[in-house]
């Protein structure tokens, strides 16, 4: 029996992303080595980051001409081999809603994602964010954050890793649970799946050896049985070995789910692909 193709990669990030060194031509080749049919490239751009000592100005900040060149040429030269599009991962936060549909409004991307990375304008990646702070009420914080964000601003086509901030709390996200904040996360697939947006099941989590994607399964089944139906695949690789990373699991869980479809995109438009 032929093997099944893998789901198309739509998260991925290179040297053009400032937590990335990854030369652009090395993550098609691994794509390519993974036979991939698709992949979609989202650069970050995360306005009014949080200037550390770490994160310098401008590390967020895409150069989006630069990107895009760059793109457009390996487009062309691998268009044989395999589709290349033209993605942007933006980071929401409620005073930049102006900023990200201006830079929406001057670039035909083909793909875009929606995150939040930051609670307060605080990276929670950074220990110092929870010191002497309750872990449940920050998560909980989180989440309420998240469905403000993407009621402000509307023109994304998934919502990133929707659990994401579980990662880097303390405790590692020992004793996290969709039950736990029920209320909170049901408010936000309950928006998503009303306009027609769709969920990044991002698979960092799992190719860092852990045992669930972001968001988790419990969310990912919620998320369908709220009519939910777009869900893209997304390594969320920021180097060429984790490109597609843990894609095989990834899909058993989505089936598991309920869904019998994976998405991707072409010019902002949803297209339906057999899980």
């Amino acid at each position: 029996m032929t093997r099944k193709l893998l789901p198309s990669d739509y998260h991925m990030h290179t040297h053009n992303s400032g937590d990335s060194t990854a030369p652009m031509k090395d993550m098609i080749e691994s794509a390519i080595s993974c036979s991939l049919s698709e992949i979609c490239f989202t650069e970050h751009m995360d306005l009014d980051f949080p200037i550390t000592e770490s994160v310098p100005e401008g590390t967020f900040t895409l150069d989006i001409p630069s990107y895009t060149r760059e793109l457009f040429s390996y487009k062309e030269e691998y268009k044989e081999k395999i589709s290349i599009k033209y993605g942007i991962e933006l980071g929401l936060q409620t005073q930049i809603v102006k900023e990200n549909t201006q830079i929406l409004a001057d670039n035909n991307f083909d793909f875009v994602i929606g995150s939040i990375h930051l609670l307060d304008h605080a990276d929670p990646f950074y220990p110092d964010m929870w010191e002497g702070r309750d872990e449940e009420d920050i998560i909980r914080r989180y989440f309420v954050a998240t469905l403000e964000n993407i009621k402000a601003f509307t023109d994304f086509d998934v919502l990133g890793h929707l659990d994401y901030i579980v990662r880097y709390t303390p405790t590692k996200g020992a004793g996290y649970s969709y039950n736990k904040y029920k209320d909170e996360i049901d408010a936000i697939l309950t928006c998503l799946a009303e306009n027609g947006k769709g969920l990044d099941l991002n698979t960092k989590s799992l190719t860092r050896g852990g045992s669930q994607p972001n968001p988790n399964s419990e969310i990912l089944k919620r998320f369908n049985e709220l009519g939910g139906r777009i869900i893209t695949f997304g390594s969320d690789a920021h180097n060429p070995e984790e490109v597609a990373g843990c894609f095989d699991k990834a899909r058993e869980i989505a089936l598991n789910c309920g869904f019998d479809s994976y998405y991707t995109f072409d010019k902002r438009e949803p297209l339906a692909n057999p899980l």
